[in-house]
């Protein structure tokens, strides 16, 4: 059985900000079906204290980034854990990346080098009789710890990957950091971590692990391009040989309509009913001829949540209605509190689990339209549930969404409409191709079936990440 250590800032269901949460905590369950064993590194944040009952030390650190640290041991919800125990980095309420001023905490850097450097000394000497084989780090935040690797003379023996969850985010530090974080002065290059004259977290991670994996087939192929790759494409250009978009997939036990606890329960699209009529009450909206559409997002340029602002005339001009879940930028929550004075439309600013399954089971159709989105999670809960994904020609959202032209349309093949390029006026077309199809109920209630028979969750991902492990304790 391969053995490998999930190095990530945040899991499912213990902490989320985001989809990388979920892929977190959903891919260790999937990978046991296939002869995979993997146990997650991460950060012992309040929040996730008050969920580990019963852990045991297995590893300790006198000195770690600025202070005592230990590495504890525990199983949660299914979940193979290691918990980087460093009440120093960690002990903060709220956000785990961003302090009470709404900035990344100034020592960032060093929060997130201690969780690669960890990672490094698990593979190293190992907890407990337990030492990977592999370790695959996510994102910026486990970046460092291919870096620590090949400082200790072990990245001869020790696989490695690195997923990109989100190629905008590089986990910059600068360069007087360098000693602060141990790292190999020698290396700072533009042949190493070196990022203009900064310490780039991602980069290390791009550059020193044996293969990169992305979300999504698309986002593989534009994160070469200079438009998507944020400085870093001629990196992923120079790696193309080791780069491989693996869709992500969701929880399919979480998510099923059959069975979810937080809705009317529905197994056919015409058993929405009831959802949707209670999401109406939920949000204060009133029975209408056109579609009911729901947004849960974080509210961000990149989510193209600015674009929707400037395309809400079209959709409620033809009778259709929003209802949005979400957080973020300040100005996109105060426009859209602003544009919940609509009867047409209903707004909640924040995050609510259990409202957003409610959200989807409950909408008509689903509005993605991120102008960068590496894989996307929101459509695939949307095919799931049947709500019809309005989604952006980009990334995972070209991947998993069969748009309704009049070829896929004639084949009875469509599951949602797509458009391009990322404009305000491509959306206000789609909005209204996404109308004339809704009141067309027979070809809506087809559409509904093909999407909820499209296949999302994990098995066929973590076959192709289980044989990527395989390739890579090759190379060894």
């Amino acid at each position: 059985m391969t053995q490998v250590l999930s190095v990530v800032s945040e899991c499912a269901p213990l902490v989320k900000t985001g989809g990388l949460a979920d892929v977190a905590g959903a891919l260790p369950i999937a990978l046991e079906q296939e002869g995979v064993r993997m146990r997650t590194l991460m950060p012992l944040y309040p929040q996730v204290k008050s969920r580990a009952e019963g852990a045991r030390k297995v590893l300790s650190f006198d000195d770690l980034m600025g202070g005592p640290a230990r590495v504890l041991a525990a199983k949660v919800e299914g979940l193979d854990l290691l918990l980087l125990d460093a009440p120093h980095l960690y002990d903060r309420e709220g956000n785990i990346y961003l302090g009470p001023d709404g900035r990344d905490w100034p020592d960032n850097a060093e929060r997130f080098a201690a969780l690669g450097r960890a990672a490094a000394v698990i593979a190293a000497e190992g907890v407990n009789g337990w030492r990977p084989d592999v370790l695959h780090g996510h994102d910026w935040q486990a970046g460092l710890m291919t870096e620590y690797l090949y400082q200790m003379g072990l990245s001869d023996k020790v696989g490695t990957v690195m997923t990109i969850h989100n190629m905008a985010f590089h986990g910059l530090a600068p360069a007087e950091k360098i000693g602060t974080l141990g790292l190999d002065s020698e290396r700072f290059t533009s042949e190493g971590y070196e990022f203009w004259g900064q310490i780039a977290a991602l980069k290390a991670g791009l550059i020193n692990a044996d293969k990169l994996t992305t979300v999504s087939p698309t986002y593989a192929e534009e994160l070469m391009t200079e438009h998507f790759g944020f400085g870093l494409d001629g990196v992923m250009r120079y790696r193309r040989d080791d780069l491989v978009g693996i869709l992500n997939g969701i929880d399919d036990k979480a998510w099923d309509p059959k069975t979810d606890i937080n809705i009317p329960p529905y197994k056919t699209p015409r058993g929405k009913k009831r959802a949707k009529a209670a999401l109406q009450k939920e949000f204060g909206l009133p029975e209408s001829n056109g579609p009911l559409c729901v947004v849960v997002s974080r509210l961000t340029e990149q989510k193209g949540l600015d674009l929707l602002l400037e395309a809400m005339p079209t959709l409620t001009a033809r009778g259709g209605q929003l209802a949005l879940l979400g957080s973020g930028d300040a100005g996109l929550e105060q426009a859209y509190r602003e544009l919940a004075n609509h009867e047409n439309v209903g707004v909640r600013i924040g995050y609510d689990e259990t409202l957003s399954h409610r959200l989807i089971a409950g909408g008509d159709a689903i509005l993605v339209p991120s102008r960068f989105e590496p894989c996307g999670l929101t459509q695939l809960y949307g095919l799931r549930y049947g709500t019809i994904p309005c989604v952006a020609l980009t990334g995972g959202l070209a991947d998993t969404v069969i748009n309704a032209s009049p070829a896929a349309l004639a084949a009875k093949v469509a599951t949602g409409v797509q458009f391009s390029p990322i404009t305000t006026e491509a959306l206000r077309n789609a909005i209204n191709r996404l109308c004339d199809l809704y009141q067309d109920a027979a070809t809506w209630e087809k559409m509904q079936k093909n999407a909820m028979a499209q296949p999302v969750g994990w098995g066929p991902s973590a076959a192709k990440y289980a044989a990527l492990y395989k390739d890579v304790l090759a190379l060894k």
